[in-house]
């Protein structure tokens, strides 16, 4: 389970080093094989393989009437491996998709991670303080 944030940059090739508290669990869980695609917020998601392909079975699933969201999903789904080093390679394709530039934010999120541009989370994060905490966590005691 991944879970905390990890204030990333990324290099000129667009390479990311993974944070060494994840490194060892997606070498055994995933043997550093890892897919990344495109979120409807504005960010990457990235999965280790085992898990892209159980998401992958529920994306493909859904009704002809998603095929908007599928195509989002499993088109711009783009398979990597982290190097020797624990590095990742974003395409350009996905770093212009999420808007990230050098700086960025690798946010655990259980079975996957998500990949934002650091000034579009800082923003995201504000504003979603701003706002009213959803009917659904009425039940959580904060």
């Amino acid at each position: 389970m991944f879970q905390g944030a990890s204030s990333l940059s990324l290099d000129a090739k667009g390479r990311l080093s993974v944070p060494t508290r994840h490194r060892d669990v997606l070498l055994a869980t995933a043997s550093g094989q890892l897919t990344l695609t495109r979120h409807p917020h504005g960010c990457l998601m990235m999965f280790p393989r085992p898990e892209w392909e159980k998401f992958r079975q529920r994306i493909a699933q859904l009704p002809m009437s998603a095929q908007g969201w599928k195509r989002i999903f499993l088109g711009n789904a783009m398979d990597v491996e982290m190097d020797g080093t624990g590095r990742v390679l974003v395409s350009p394709e996905l770093r212009a998709a999420a808007g990230l530039t050098r700086e960025t934010m690798l946010l655990g999120m259980g079975e996957h991670f998500e990949l934002w541009d650091k000034a579009r989370y800082e923003a995201q994060e504000a504003e979603a303080l701003q706002g009213e905490m959803p009917e659904v966590f009425k039940d959580f005691a904060f």
